[in-house]
């Protein structure tokens, strides 16, 4: 009964056939309790007990000789006769002869026996050694973060760290990897040992990340050399990215499709690689907490390089060594296939609106839980390795989901549902509660405790939503998985549409949503697309009867009247559920953008504070607060910058004129950092200077201070003399 049940759990078969015999009584018996349908195939003319026993319970008798029909019920029986092969049916009485009496080529019956006995070996094979694998994500996924981070750091010392540069650092890290994991099905054959080509992609990209500790200094002289402004500027970034990073993130990206060649397209394999996805995520939690709160705080650069490039070589020798030792041979039928884009193509839009609105949610909680937390690097690495936390645990999930439910489209789904429920929730909590929530006094000063603190925090926001998000990418293959399918062109397809959703959420919520809507709106926007990639995948199923089916236009002129109304039915049911929590959504709170982590501490002062400007552009949130009607204060990322108050001014203004006193004949003053503009605009006074150049990464400063401080900054934004440049400040000089 155990062996039954397994197989039936992990075959998934549509139908079971029972030919008879007392072994088939339990399985059959295991079916109709799953509710799969049952036939039966009687070659005697006297049924025998388990064809009788079963008959009135399964949906057709096949039957040899008609005398058995009047032993079963009438109805559900069909005179077949005996099923034979068709070289059978063709032959002669002679050529049976001539065939029985000849014998077989040395070495067929022994050939034969053999290759049946190497595919069980290779499966027990997949079956013993998966753990293993399971390993080698993990660890390959801690080195890839801390890459990631080491070379964000490298390449924002070289192009800066605006708000386009790092898109442009984002787009070529997430393009490499997807454009890797499309290439490599494409590239290598499903016949090659997908231990060896891992092992070989590992050492690759241990070679080339510490190549890039050489050659980025190098680079960087270049562009220093001939870089400008502009939209040619802009184009020398992305090229400088793309050559830095396109090599080894190419390589990053095909290690998934290549290692899921060790399993089949099953629904055992299919939840196994969702468990690839999400060892390789739990790695990344664990680099990015490695990198972040010890390599790099503790050593540096070249050490943390060095330890990823140790963990990609370590993972490579034990692959070598297992391809050695375990012999793989790709089926033909998966050596020829080619994926299914057209019949999954519901799947593969959803997948990437999936992406899309997990990477958008990314940036936009980063951007609230940055000024709550404080804009550190810790709060950064706290935020990341959350988020991957919430991905991990829910691919997990949604891994053994996929393996026991029978239409993972159909929970697929739900899970995008369910996520425009989950974004409005955390928008809410990010608003209204998170900020409210202090640590214990009695661990004032403990920064262990804080960043636990924040940790717990964070988790409350995020987890639910993260772990949606992670559900969706094994369930996502499963809904697009068939029998015989080459795993590695599955798992590229579903990968790359992802990940190319993932690209285009973060460029156009980071550069184009937050500046012109601000990140309430770029929420509501995330929570209609979730309902969108919803209505999509419900269409597809309800259409289409199937998991996995396609939808679309085509499906819903073809389908049937009762189709088009459940789906009809349904689709209301999703807009109406859509549009109440896209009004969920709340405000983003003035309080949170203008004060930040210290806004328990200010509580006190709330009534007696006035909004004169509240606005976020793509690198900070700006406002400008009056309190009690006197003090005017400049607000930049949750922290006071500058203020009106006569000590505060004294300062701002100090900064200005010693430099231009003690500088015998000033000509051309550089400012860094705008603020209010009140230091700024003490050089307007010095009539010997010539030129003000101010260096701002954020546009919105310049025209809050245009409009609240022209008084206290003499104008200086009207003076002839001053240059603005929008840029990193050490970009620019």
């Amino acid at each position: 009964i155990r062996q039954a049940n397994r197989h039936l759990r992990e075959f998934q078969p549509h139908i079971c056939i029972g030919t008879g015999g007392y072994a088939s009584a339990i399985p059959i018996r295991q079916a109709l309790a799953r509710r799969i349908p049952v036939v039966l195939q009687e070659q005697n003319s006297y049924p025998g007990l388990i064809t009788r026993l079963y008959a009135a319970r399964s949906k057709s008798v096949f039957l040899t000789y008609p005398d058995a029909v009047e032993h079963l019920p009438e109805a559900k029986t069909m005179i077949t006769g005996n099923p034979v092969r068709s070289f059978a049916a063709r032959t002669t009485r002679d050529e049976a002869a001539a065939t029985r009496r000849a014998k077989p080529p040395n070495g067929k019956e022994c050939g034969t026996a053999m290759n049946r006995g190497s595919e069980k070996s290779e499966a027990a094979a997949r079956e013993r050694y998966w753990p293993i694998l399971l390993s080698f994500f993990v660890v390959s996924g801690c080195a890839a973060l801390i890459y990631e981070l080491v070379w964000f750091q490298l390449l924002r010392e070289v192009i800066g760290s605006s708000a386009v540069s790092l898109a442009l650092v984002l787009t070529s890290f997430m393009g490499g990897m997807c454009a890797g994991s499309l290439a490599l099905p494409r590239w290598v054959s499903p016949a090659q040992h997908p231990l060896r080509v891992y092992a070989w992609l590992e050492l690759g990209i241990g070679a080339l990340g510490i190549a890039l500790l050489g050659v980025l200094p190098l680079v960087g002289r270049l562009y220093l050399a001939i870089v400008g402004y502009g939209h040619a500027g802009i184009a020398l970034r992305a090229a400088l990215c793309l050559i830095c990073l396109l090599p080894p993130t190419l390589l990053m990206g095909a290690t998934l499709p290549a290692l899921s060649r060790w399993l089949e397209t099953t629904r055992s394999g299919v939840a196994r690689l969702g468990l690839f996805y999400m060892a390789n995520i739990a790695g990344g939690v664990a680099g990015c907490l490695l990198a972040g709160f010890y390599l790099l705080r503790v050593y540096d650069l070249v050490v943390a390089t060095l330890c990823a490039a140790i963990l990609n070589a370590l993972v490579a020798l034990v692959a070598l060594r297992l391809a050695g030792r375990l012999r793989f041979s790709a089926p033909q039928a998966v050596r020829l296939a080619r994926p299914s884009f057209a019949r999954h193509r519901a799947v593969y839009v959803a997948v990437a609106l999936s992406g899309l609105t997990a990477l958008g949610a990314e940036v936009v909680w980063t951007r609230l839980l940055s000024l709550i937390f404080g804009g550190t690097a810790f709060s950064f690495t706290i935020i990341l390795a959350v988020f991957l936390a919430g991905l991990g645990i829910g691919s997990s999930v949604g891994a053994v989901v996929a393996r026991h439910v029978g239409r993972p489209s159909l929970a697929f789904a739900w899970c995008q549902l369910a996520l425009a429920a989950a974004i409005p929730l955390a928008a809410h909590v990010m608003n209204a509660e998170l900020p409210y929530w202090i640590a214990n006094p009695d661990f004032e000063g403990n920064l262990l405790h804080r960043y636990f603190h924040d940790l717990l925090r964070g988790a409350v926001a995020m987890l639910p939503a993260a772990c949606l998000w992670g559900a969706s990418f094994p369930l996502a293959l499963a809904a697009a998985a068939e029998d015989g399918q080459d795993p590695g062109h599955l798992v590229a397809g579903v990968y790359a549409a992802n990940t190319v959703g993932a690209i285009a959420g973060a460029l156009l919520v980071s550069l184009v949503a937050i500046p012109a809507v601000g990140t309430r709106a770029a929420q509501q926007s995330l929570t209609l697309l979730s309902g969108l990639a919803a209505l999509l995948m419900f269409g597809s199923v309800v259409l289409s009867g199937r998991a996995g089916g396609s939808g679309g236009l085509k499906a819903v002129l073809s389908a049937g009247a009762s189709a088009r109304s459940r789906w009809a039915a349904a689709g209301v049911l999703i807009v109406a559920f859509t549009a109440l929590m896209v009004g969920a959504v709340p405000p983003t709170s003035k309080d949170v953008m203008a004060i930040g982590r210290e806004i328990v501490e200010t509580l006190e002062w709330r009534e007696e504070r006035t909004f004169h400007f509240v606005g976020e552009g793509a690198s900070s949130s700006v406002a400008v607060t009056e309190h009690a009607g006197k003090i005017r204060s400049f607000h930049v990322g949750g922290k006071v910058m500058a203020s009106n108050d006569p000590r505060d001014m004294r300062m701002q203004r100090m900064l200005g004129h010693l430099p231009a006193l003690f500088h015998p004949r000033p000509r051309s003053v550089l400012v860094v950092g705008f603020g209010a503009g009140i230091t700024a605009g003490s050089f307007v006074l010095y009539p010997e200077i010539e030129r003000i150049v101010i260096c701002e990464i954020e546009p919105l400063v310049l025209e809050a201070a245009r409009e609240h401080f022209a008084a206290e900054n003499h104008g200086v934004l009207d003076d002839p003399r001053v240059e603005v440049v929008y840029d990193d400040a050490r970009h620019f000089i």
